[in-house]
């Protein structure tokens, strides 16, 4: 399906069909990535313990790094998605090269300056001997090589405010499928050890970035860049930060609530942090569709938007929810009953066997609340509206699961089932300040002004 026929299936195509074709390739990326870190664990896993000890140290810095990344190309999404539904390419070229000049640059300097400054984050974070050296060679190497992800974050932006969300799918597969055959090349055959996992990955993103961008530059499909595109224009890069930085500090910030997060989990014992650990992982898969639906619901709702047509609009968030809660239910009807199952298989001790299969069957009953947050996400985003996306996205961890946790475990002796609870309400009541937000409408109003005539 081409340029033409996907914005035409987005702005007039039935709307089951136009979320499930764009959010299908956007679910199988992510299922490819959960694979990628898996594989990647399992070579280093060869190495030793202090290893993937390392990796999983200084795990969390790299996630807020992405985060980064991940909040300025949001912007860039919802610019370019509302530029094509308003039928205005050139501008939507506009903001493609400003965003990829602003990854480069970005990411440039920010990753010479964490390079150099990694040994002393991996001190900061308490590594010691072993632990340092490998968690140092570790995470220097991916902030060097930080404008191969930026890069490529950005490539996966633009195409998706475009409508096409399976080129980046393609790239991402290759990328990883490259990174898998690489690992054991670089870690055992040129004896790079924890270093080779590093080098593997930031130039298999590296290759396949260069690759996606000069097709950008080469292949028209709804737009073509040449270099003027690339040249810094104050006006268009202030818009793009403009909207994008909201989406930065939300996904940066709840990046660090995580961190947080598991501090105050591991108060109450390493079984009920093991638990949570577990169950966080089934509960990413399950929650695949419901992320994938609300990555595309941006792009649908951003074309929508910029076609001044706001009733399909709100199609598309209605049938995004309807869609996300068959899924979720579905999903998580399995999950509860089959939860001692799947905690006994990663861990058979018993206290992490009784708390990993309550929360499980907590969490899976609740699900659905995880689907409507996904959405409200997906349709602040897209909008450009990203202080609403920033709100609820902060305020879910630092302004109500942490805040619980403290106070169901010290004034109501619920033990670790605090945490449960306090997960379980948050989304509650983040869903309802969501809902809150989303009735008022502002939403609708979209962020981009009409092409002059």
């Amino acid at each position: 399906m081409d340029f033409s026929e996907k914005r035409d299936l987005i702005l007039n195509g039935k709307m089951t069909k136009v979320i499930l074709t764009l959010s299908g390739p956007i679910m199988l990326n992510n299922f490819i990535q959960t694979i990628y870190n898996l594989a990647d664990t399992f070579w280093v896993s060869q190495l030793g313990s202090t290893e993937v000890a390392a990796i999983q140290l200084v795990w969390p810095v790299i996630f807020f790094i992405m985060a980064l990344g991940l909040g300025v190309s949001i912007g860039g999404t919802a610019l370019i998605s509302q530029y094509t539904g308003s039928h205005n390419l050139e501008e939507a070229s506009d903001i493609a090269g400003q965003l990829l000049s602003f990854s480069f640059i970005f990411s440039l300097i920010f990753g010479i300056l964490g390079g150099l400054s990694a040994p002393y984050i991996v001190k900061a974070m308490g590594g010691t001997g072993d632990l340092f050296y490998n968690a140092t060679a570790f995470l220097r190497i991916i902030f060097f090589g930080m404008p191969t992800m930026f890069i490529f974050f950005s490539f996966n932006a633009i195409k998706q405010g475009l409508g096409d969300t399976v080129t980046p799918m393609k790239y991402g597969a290759y990328s990883v499928i490259l990174n898998i055959i690489l690992d054991p090349i670089f870690i055992f055959v040129l004896n790079l050890d924890i270093q080779g996992a590093a080098y593997a990955t930031v130039l298999s993103r590296g290759l396949f970035a260069s690759i996606a961008v000069y097709r950008l530059f080469t292949i028209p499909n709804g737009i073509k860049l040449n270099l003027s595109h690339l040249h810094i224009n104050k006006d268009v890069l202030l818009k793009i930060v403009k909207v994008g930085l909201p989406s930065s500090i939300g996904q940066s910030t709840a990046a660090l609530g995580f961190i947080v997060l598991n501090m105050f989990i591991l108060s109450f014992g390493e079984s009920t942090l093991t638990a949570f650990g577990i169950g966080n992982r089934i509960n990413s898969l399950i929650l695949m569709p419901a992320m994938g639906i609300g990555s595309a619901l941006a792009t649908v709702v951003g074309q929508n938007l910029g076609a001044d047509n706001v009733d399909r609009a709100k199609l598309a968030v209605k049938t995004s929810a309807i869609l996300s809660t068959i899924f979720l239910v579905i999903g998580g009807a399995i999950i509860f009953i089959l939860s001692g199952y799947i905690i006994k298989f990663f861990n058979p001790t018993p206290e992490v066997l009784e708390q990993g299969t309550y929360y499980l069957k907590l969490i899976s009953a609740a699900l659905p609340l995880m689907g409507f947050f996904q959405i409200f996400i997906g349709t602040f985003q897209g909008s450009g509206h990203t202080i609403s996306a920033m709100i609820i996205t902060m305020g879910r961890l630092w302004g109500l699961r942490i805040p619980l946790i403290v106070i169901f475990k010290n004034f109501a002796n619920l033990g670790p089932n605090s945490v449960w609870y306090a997960m379980i309400l948050s989304n509650l009541i983040i869903c309802l300040v969501g809902l809150g937000i989303y009735s008022t409408g502002r939403w609708q109003k979209k962020i981009i002004k009409k092409r002059s005539l």
